[in-house]
């Protein structure tokens, strides 16, 4: 009978928080939980104003905030803020990016289902677009 598996945290050598740098802008921190071809499982904690950059995923993408606040944007579409407690469904194939609001850090719990492909980074001018739609 197989038996359940566990995955340590970063405590684990084999699973080390690393600053990401080369698909995100901004200081973004990645607590990998597993990461395998079929899935990424992982915490993300972004700094204000830092986010990934433009990205598909085969699969989707499941996204849980667990703290703070930021923003997730479908491309073609505005900004929508995401808050302590959100949960995101990005369907496979929608390219977006997902990031830290201006005032806060944001931690949020990924899972990421098939090859992620990464897109141009996210201008300073895509992120503060549509401002007063964003606010609300």
């Amino acid at each position: 009978m197989p038996t359940s598996q566990i995955y340590r945290g970063s405590s684990s050598p084999a699973h080390t928080t690393t600053k990401v740098t080369a698909t995100f802008t901004g200081d973004v921190y990645l607590d990998p939980i597993s990461i395998t071809p079929e899935t990424a499982i992982a915490n993300v904690t972004f700094t204000p104003c830092a986010r990934t950059h433009w990205h598909t995923h085969e699969g989707g993408q499941v996204i849980r905030v667990i703290a703070g606040s930021g923003w997730i944007c479908d491309k073609g579409g505005v900004p929508r803020r995401l808050r302590t407690g959100d949960a995101v469904w990005a369907p496979p194939g929608t390219t977006h990016w997902h990031g830290a609001d201006e005032g806060s850090v944001m931690t949020h719990f990924v899972v990421g289902i098939g090859k992620t492909v990464w897109h141009e980074a996210v201008s300073e001018e895509e992120y503060k677009e549509n401002r007063e739609e964003r606010e609300k």
